[in-house]
């Protein structure tokens, strides 16, 4: 039997992040510009967060009350995990508690990769083309 594959192997390696003092409005051209939909966000060198495109449609229905920091719309305390972390643990986890990512840290706190719903629908796609025939 195989050994399950650690997250490392899927994850998005070094993905863009954020501070959490900037401007709304700059975060929400970086995630256009770079097409991404979760940022994680830091305060002094350490992760505080992490900023959803869900996070910006929602402070935009408050566009009113004024001008908005990453720190005042985003999503606090994301899930975590370890590099070294199984796969299926972390899709498990995601999955029960409705997480759209996970922020992958070292144990110093690092922010190193972010794994998303995305990530792992090409991880299922790729386990199962590799471990199943086709359909014909």
């Amino acid at each position: 039997m195989k050994q399950v594959p650690k997250i490392e192997k899927y994850m998005t390696p070094m993905p863009h992040s954020i501070n959490s003092e900037v401007d709304l409005n700059a975060a929400k051209n970086i995630m256009r510009e770079y097409g991404i939909r979760h940022l994680p966000v830091q305060k002094g060198g350490k992760l505080v967060g992490v900023l959803t495109d869900r996070d910006l449609k929602l402070a935009s229905t408050f566009d009113k009350v004024g001008n908005f920091t990453v720190e005042d719309a985003m999503t606090p305390d994301p899930f975590t995990v370890d590099p070294a972390a199984p796969l299926n643990e972390v899709v498990r986890d995601m999955a029960e508690k409705k997480f759209g990512c996970a922020v992958i840290t070292q144990t110093n706190g690092k922010v190193v990769g972010i794994f998303t719903a995305t990530d792992g629908l090409r991880s299922l796609g790729e386990i199962l083309e590799q471990n199943y025939k086709p359909i014909l």
